[in-house]
């Protein structure tokens, strides 16, 4: 069977100890999209936690376990992910932890139990589950097809860029109608305004601006390039992103 383990990723649980507590209304308040829509019949969620800025921090895929929410990230950030939800819960009684006993699949196709990536389609599928001894890892793989479709993801990619700049509500990463979050109020203007003046996009490599350059990947060829709406060639926009909108000044 094709590997299917994304090793870089890691599970984090944020589960009630009261039977009164809610973790998503506490998640609902601090993260760019609709956790209530990341149930069994809608499936998972991309979010992401910004600045008060509203710049990326961490990015992430939300799924729903009964009473729980699983948080899919990046394994390198994930206590570090831990900890900053953890300020925001006060005297809340939710736990915030790693689960080690799950881990993040992937599969180009379709596989029982999982999910269309909640981004794009074309990402394939993914689901949680324990991880096998000695299981080959996918995320070579991932990483190409992901690429592939110029889809960005990641602190190395997005850290620190205002969140509409990283293409996310082409990749349903924001909603415009569940209230307040952090970095909610920049991201709103911007919205409102239609004044996106930059976004990531995957380039070739050779055509890559190092001064706009956020990642490269040369056994691939590729890198992700911040470059200006103007400045990006029409046969390097991916299909998904639309015709982006020139900002009027």
């Amino acid at each position: 069977m094709q590997a299917s383990l994304l090793s870089d990723r890691a599970v984090i649980r944020l589960s009630p100890q009261d039977a009164e507590e809610d973790v998503a209304t506490f998640l609902q308040g601090l993260v760019t999209n609709d956790v209530g829509t990341a149930d069994s019949a809608g499936g998972p969620v991309y979010a992401a936690l910004l600045s008060a800025q509203g710049k990326a921090m961490f990015d992430f895929i939300v799924w729903p376990d009964g009473k729980n929410l699983l948080i899919d990230c990046e394994a390198e950030l994930a206590d570090e992910l831990v900890k900053r939800l953890s300020l925001y819960r006060l005297r809340r009684p939710i736990t915030i932890a790693r689960d080690p006993t799950l881990a993040v699949h992937w599969s180009i196709e379709r596989r029982e139990g999982a999910a269309p990536d909640p981004r794009l389609s074309e990402l394939g599928y993914r689901w949680l589950a324990p991880a096998q001894d000695n299981t080959v890892s996918a995320d070579a793989e991932w990483r190409a097809h992901r690429l592939a479709t110029g889809v960005p993801e990641g602190r190395g990619e997005l850290g620190d860029i205002l969140w509409l700049e990283t293409n996310a509500a082409e990749l349903n990463g924001v909603s415009f109608t569940k209230g307040c979050y952090i970095g909610q109020e920049n991201t709103a203007r911007m919205n409102w305004r239609q004044k996106v003046n930059r976004r990531l996009v995957v380039v070739p490599l050779d055509r890559s601006e190092p001064k706009r350059q956020r990642a490269q990947y040369p056994q691939l060829g590729l890198a992700v390039d911040h470059l200006r709406v103007t400045d990006i060639p029409a046969d390097l926009q991916p299909g998904w992103m639309g015709q982006p909108e020139i900002p009027q000044d």
